[in-house]
């Protein structure tokens, strides 16, 4: 039987076999703790008619679990150098496909039609590496793709803005636009100890579950967006100075008129507003800027 990848010993002996040497413009963190990669398995709640998708499987570590616990896995890898090594250490799992792509710029609709066709519970889990985690999942949640969820490793101040609330220093742009899409819950940290080489920040472990519809249904959900990220231009500011900053002075009675009218305070500051509020403004900003719309 197979030793598990992801021991000290057997990643030191993979790596030395092909002479592997870390990128760090990759943000390449391989983890060496069995354990944690049971919980994130466990955490993803996989069965054998489920479908995983791998981002950055390195040398196969977390997806020789998954293989273990789902009909098929996709991983995708962007360094050419570990494809020889993944086929080396996945060869006992004929239910995992390696694909040599950048995930951000891969058509991934067309993937999961093509590749997991006939599987209807598809979750994305991964050890994201940490220069690209917020284009990754913001990728994933955009496109609307036919995910039940995702469980994903990352840095943990990260994971700490993603599940933040209103009225806290973490709560910004990024915990709005995620919580739009899904229903984010932290399933452990994991400390910097268990990766090979050890990054200099503790991770943690996210499961984000997709809502079956947004959890605010607006108007225009590019502008709804773009209020939020006007709101949070400088943190400091108030919602009416930094709205006005951003759309324009000579919009600055029409905002305030706005404020007033959906009973929001102009002196609040973007990070006080919950979900439901940015929506309810973006709408009456909308209908406002657009009156023959």
């Amino acid at each position: 039987m197979q030793k598990d990848i992801a021991t000290p010993i057997r990643t030191k002996e993979i790596l030395n076999k092909y002479g592997f040497l870390f990128k760090k413009s990759l943000g390449q963190n391989f983890l060496i703790d069995p354990n944690i990669l049971r919980n994130i398995t466990d955490a993803a709640g996989l069965t054998k008619t489920s479908g995983a998708i791998e981002i950055g499987p390195g040398i196969g570590a977390l997806t020789e679990h998954l293989a273990k616990s789902c009909q098929k896995v996709l991983a995708f890898e962007i360094d050419g150098r570990l494809l020889p090594i993944l086929e080396d250490t996945l060869s006992p799992y004929p239910n995992v496909e390696i694909l040599h792509q950048d995930v951000l710029k891969a058509d991934l609709k067309a993937l999961i039609t093509e590749k997991l066709h006939d599987i209807q519970d598809i979750m994305v889990v991964a050890n994201l590496p940490y220069y690209v985690t917020t284009p990754i999942i913001m990728k994933l949640l955009e496109e609307r793709l036919p995910l039940r969820g995702m469980v994903v490793m990352l840095q943990k101040e990260v994971a700490d803005r993603i599940a933040a609330g209103p009225g806290t220093k973490e709560y910004g742009s990024l915990s709005i636009a995620i919580q739009y899409y899904t229903i984010p819950e932290t399933v452990m940290i994991v400390p910097k100890t268990v990766f090979m080489p050890q990054p200099n920040v503790d991770s943690a472990v996210i499961r984000l579950r997709t809502r079956e519809r947004p959890v605010v249904q607006v108007l225009n959900e590019v502008f709804f967006f773009d209020i939020i990220r006007k709101s949070f231009a400088q943190r400091r500011k108030t919602l009416l100075n930094n709205l006005s900053n951003g759309f324009g002075k000579e919009k600055k009675e029409l905002i305030l008129e706005v404020l007033h009218k959906t009973n929001i305070d102009p002196k609040r500051r973007g990070e006080t507003l919950s979900i439901e509020e940015f929506g309810k403004l973006s709408d009456c900003l909308w209908v406002s800027f657009n009156p023959k719309s």
